[in-house]
């Protein structure tokens, strides 16, 4: 008997992916985690069914939504990354600097440090501090405190839809020093539904800071295999203020991301344009 996981990309599209074993399945106060051993993606990680992260393509996300920020910051110090439990962008991350990870599911946390010990690898570094909480209740401690912020949670329904509200960004604007930058997922433009959820934050956005711009990766089991990324910052814009020697100076061996990448990210095709610009 074969046995395949599936997801709903929309009411009329399902994206499956044939499984070897189920190798973990765990109902936390906040979500369902299972995780999938599968021949083409190797490990799969889905919460409520959605999936976050396989071993086969998560360097895409991770590369894209860590790199550009800092290729264009030049001075990084403090980062807080909410969300991202897997360990995947921290994994990226701590190649540059100490990082406050904060994560509400505690068990989504010691799910990849079992089954996923590679993307989790960088969890335990004494750089990595690890605050189990409620995003919005931690942040809104903290006032000038952090150069960067990188918001890497699940889609803006369920457990997260409070990460993409006029809100929280403000919560967000306020805990960044005078020059810092904030990046977060996006989501698919692609169906309508997402689309939508995207317009929705983008101008939330676009209303909280002075620059905000969106930017693409193409990653082939997420949602049309297309998404987004939001830069949103105080002061550095992502094009211009990119210093690509300095990163390049960096060598640091990456599998997606490369200077000549991050301008033609920004590129955006013709629909995308229109629909951001319907809330710009």
């Amino acid at each position: 008997m074969e046995l395949w996981f599936s997801e709903f990309h929309a009411p009329d599209v399902k994206h499956s992916i044939r499984v070897n074993r189920h190798l973990y399945s765990h109902k936390s106060p906040y979500q369902q985690i299972d995780i999938y051993e599968t021949p083409e993606f190797g490990k799969v990680l889905s919460l409520d069914g959605n999936v976050m992260l396989t071993e086969r393509d998560e360097f895409i996300y991770d590369e894209m939504i860590t790199h550009v920020p800092m290729a264009v910051h030049p001075g990084i110090k403090n980062v807080l990354v909410i969300g991202a439990g897997d360990g995947g962008v921290v994994h990226e991350l701590a190649r540059y600097r100490t990082i406050d990870l904060v994560e509400m599911d505690e068990q989504v946390v010691e799910a990849c440090r079992m089954y996923l010990p590679e993307n989790a690898s960088r969890l335990d570094d004494e750089r990595v501090h690890i605050y189990f909480d409620n995003a919005l209740r931690f942040i809104r401690r903290r006032t000038d405190e952090y150069d960067l912020i990188i918001v890497d949670s699940t889609d803006p329904f369920g457990p997260s839809e409070s990460y993409f509200t006029k809100e929280f960004y403000g919560i967000c604007y306020n805990a960044l020093h005078e020059d810092g930058i904030l990046v977060n997922q996006q989501g698919s433009p692609f169906y309508q539904h997402d689309a939508e959820a995207m317009q929705r934050s983008h101008q939330r956005i676009v209303s909280t800071f002075p620059i905000s711009r969106v930017y693409q990766a193409h990653i082939p089991t997420y949602a049309a295999g297309y998404w987004l990324f939001g830069f949103a910052s105080k002061k550095y814009h992502p094009l211009d203020d990119l210093d690509a020697e300095k990163w390049q100076a960096l060598n640091l061996k990456t599998n997606y991301y490369t200077t000549r990448l991050h301008k033609g990210a920004f590129y955006l095709p013709a629909f995308l344009e229109r629909l951001l610009e319907e809330v710009e």
